[in-house]
């Protein structure tokens, strides 16, 4: 039928990818059409076999990358101690583990082993791996093995975690690798919504970010941006956790549009067709009680971004061309030219015209799928069911005929929840028992002309572009950027901006009117001198041709850090509500990380204090960071109370070096934890309400990488006692960190206080 013969007459989706490495190299989740089609096609080819060629020990919910003959997977092994997350490098043919290399989970909200839901990304230029750990680890390695850089997400940018791990994976554009989660950062980013950051794919310095949707999300979201040339414009489309399809510039980050859609957080990747991107969710629609949707939204065909401080442009309802009733969780749909093929949660498979929107056929493979996507090659479609075996369908235009069924684990608690991948005529499918490959029976594999996206050549300058566009300064350093022109739609015009002249800058738009304690020398660099004052702010640099670009960051006090919170002034009004009168309060230090929204400095017993904002239920669990995520070797002490009464009281902790050492106001118990289902070790110990306790922590790592984390706690007043309340010896511990905050309120109905905090060295 028609809806076949797209890897012959692929012209119509040139627009729609990027560069891959080669056309069957399958370098990102989606491969190289950005919907889950492959571009092979074999000469008589066969049933898979019922085993599969080899396997490897690693589970995983996601999808693996092919690359050079190197297949590159990100799973786990372990289950509660003992697990661990894995980025391995296999030979592509045999299965050879080539490197391998592990990453620890911590303080991430990850529960029941939910991991690795998503895939690396290779770019096809560098070769280099990107991939987004489940804690926020952004990671990147070349091929070989040798780690190029590492940042952690969590505690630099404030990039938050939530119990169902969903990750997604980066996306490479030009020169930028795109990622988006929901982001809690400091200053008018402070406030938790669903952002979009690029960086720089060679060193990892940031570039832009954006918020494309609104503030708060609901939930998080896995949505990988799909990519296209529109009105002279490179464009990433994805949703978000707040419910919305969006469309970003993917070269400056600049907001087009969004389409609200849903009330909850949407995970699916859209399709883009003939003018239209079209997206799926599961959750209560916003224009009616009615759950989930396949939607076709018409793309606008000219862009205007939005202007600083206003809200993107909104589509409205008439730009949705047609509605299927249908819905899925966070399954993808497949195109196959103008058929489009979705698995819903109800492990039905449907065929729907992607012109109208109208069902085709539909055809029943299981009785559940969840995360799972299929993959179209050769004329089959792959799809991984729930239960763990892997269904083929020979779709036609009348019906779905099952020519396959493989069960790939022999336990029947093994699940299929990421996405099969196919390169040289083996196909990869990972369950949460093992990872597999199977052999496409074929004597020879043909392999269609990869398509190759319409790059807009540069116009006139109008912005500069600064890298880093974030920094974060210690008192004494400095920092040196490279400048950048960039016409009107992102592009690079000049690759080097010399001469410019910087100022000190507040947006309008900023509720906390605050400059950087630092200033520009003569050789271009941001200076912070021995004395300067923890601090955040921007600055303004300006070509002698009059185009202009911001920096932004913050200069933090190393070792040791103390804060009594006496300084800020109670100028701030919080209204009223049914169960809490008005009170005076001050916003939280600007230059730490996540404290918007979650906590505020008020009056506590006559004194000032860190106490937790009621401001939103969805921070009813607060983590701030209050220093950058390079040290080590300190010890934490504050002043920490809850209100409430013998039966409802609340949590307050503190961070020590990725490390949670929290005072469990309901349970009684002073607790180390990282990742509560990695970690959790306690001690009895009586919490009385509207009591003041010191608490205090203290991590130390030993040269054979085990560690001891220690935590006691005493009332406030008396003498320290001399032994530790609680202690944990872990065998891998971390050896670097955030200090940072701690606080949970559960429903928003007894608040937590902190005063007094010192950070010392060991």
């Amino acid at each position: 039928m028609p809806s076949l013969a797209l890897p012959r007459r692929i012209a119509l989706a040139a627009l729609l990818a990027a560069l891959p490495a080669s056309a069957n190299d399958w370098t990102n989740w989606r491969g190289p059409l950005q919907n889950g089609v492959s571009l092979e096609h074999y000469k008589n080819a066969g049933k898979l076999a019922e085993k599969p060629a080899w396997s490897y020990p690693a589970r995983s919910r996601g999808a693996p990358v092919v690359v050079d003959g190197k297949l590159v997977l990100w799973g786990y092994k372990g289950e509660t101690t003992d697990l661990i997350e894995l980025l391995t490098v296999l030979d592509a043919k045999t299965g050879a583990k080539l490197w391998e290399v592990e990453i620890p989970d911590y303080l991430s909200d990850s529960i029941y082993n939910r991991y690795s839901i998503g895939a690396p990304t290779v770019d096809p230029e560098t070769k280099r791996i990107y991939l987004v750990s489940n804690a926020g680890l952004f990671l990147c390695y070349e091929l070989d093995g040798t780690k190029v850089f590492e940042m952690p997400l969590m505690e630099d940018l404030g990039r938050m975690t939530f119990p169902n791990s969903r990750v997604g994976s980066p996306v490479i554009e030009g020169d930028l690798v795109l990622i988006h989660f929901i982001f809690s950062n400091w200053g008018a980013d402070g406030p938790a919504a669903d952002r979009a950051y690029g960086f720089d794919k060679k060193t990892g310095e940031l570039v832009w970010w954006t918020l494309p949707g609104v503030s708060p999300p609901v939930d998080s979201s896995f949505s990988t941006p799909v990519l296209e040339t529109r009105d002279g414009k490179r464009v990433a489309y994805f949703t978000t956790g707040c419910g919305n399809l969006v469309c970003i510039n993917a070269r400056n980050g600049k907001s087009y549009w969004r389409m609200p859609l849903c009330k909850n957080g949407m995970n699916p990747s859209v399709v883009l067709h003939k003018g239209k991107a079209i997206a799926i969710h599961g959750d209560e629609n916003v224009d009616n009680s009615e759950k989930g949707r396949l939607t076709a939204v018409k793309l606008p065909e000219k862009l205007t971004a939005a202007a600083p401080g206003t809200d993107t442009t909104v589509l409205p309802p008439t730009a949705e061309v047609w509605r299927n009733p249908i819905g899925a969780t966070s399954s993808s749909p497949v195109l196959v030219g103008d058929t489009l093929y979705q698995l819903t949660d109800g492990g039905e498979l449907y065929a729907i015209d992607a012109n109208s929107g109208k069902d085709l056929w539909k055809k029943k493979l299981s009785n559940a799928n969840l995360h799972s996507s299929p993959l179209f090659v050769d004329g089959l479609l792959y799809c991984p069911m729930m239960e763990g075996k892997l269904v083929v369908v020979r779709p036609t235009d009348k019906d779905g005929e099952i020519v396959q069924e493989i069960q790939l684990s022999g336990s029947n608690s093994a699940q299929c929840l990421g996405a099969p991948v196919v390169c040289d005529g083996m196909l990869y499918v990972s369950t949460t028992e093992s990872f597999h490959a199977f052999a496409i029976p074929n004597e020879g594999v043909i392999v269609d002309p990869a398509p190759q996206a319409e790059i807009p050549t540069a116009g006139k300058a109008v912005a500069l572009q600064i890298i880093p566009a974030e920094v974060a300064m210690f008192r004494g350093g400095k920092q040196s950027f490279r400048i950048r022109s960039v016409d009107a739609n992102g592009m690079v015009v000049s690759p080097k901006v010399e001469g410019v002249k910087w100022e000190s800058f507040i947006p309008a738009t900023a509720k906390v009117k605050a400059t950087l304690d630092a200033k520009f020398n003569a050789q271009g660099e941001l200076e912070a001198k021995a004395d300067a004052k923890p601090s955040a702010g921007a600055f303004k640099a300006t070509a002698a041709d009059g185009t202009f670009g911001t920096i932004r960051g913050r200069v933090l006090k190393a070792l040791p850090i103390t804060e009594d919170f006496e300084a800020y002034q109670l100028t701030e009004q919080f209204p009223a509500d049914q169960a809490n009168p008005a009170y005076a309060f001050a916003y939280p230090p600007l230059p730490w990380i996540g404290a918007r929204f979650k906590f505020q400095v008020m009056e506590k017993d006559g004194n000032k204090v860190f106490g937790k904002s009621f401001d939103r239920l969805l921070f009813q669990r607060g983590t701030v960071f209050v220093a950058p995520s390079t040290l080590s070797n300190y010890t934490m002490q504050a002043d920490v109370m809850t209100d409430g009464s013998a039966r409802s009281k609340a949590d307050i902790g503190l961070i020590n070096q990725r490390y949670l050492i929290c005072l469990r106001g309901n349970a009684n118990k002073l607790e180390i934890s990282s990742n509560l289902e990695r970690l959790s070790q306690a001690a009895s110990f009586k919490v009385s309400a509207n009591t003041w306790y010191t608490l205090k922590t203290r991590v130390d790592t030993a040269a054979d990488g085990s560690g001891v984390v220690r935590g006691k706690v005493w009332p406030k007043g008396q003498p320290e006692p001399e032994a530790w309340t609680v202690e944990a010896k872990v065998p891998r511990a971390h050896k670097q960190g955030s200090p940072g905050i701690f606080g949970f309120t559960p429903m928003n109905q007894k608040r937590v206080f902190l005063d007094n905090l010192s950070i010392t060295a060991n």
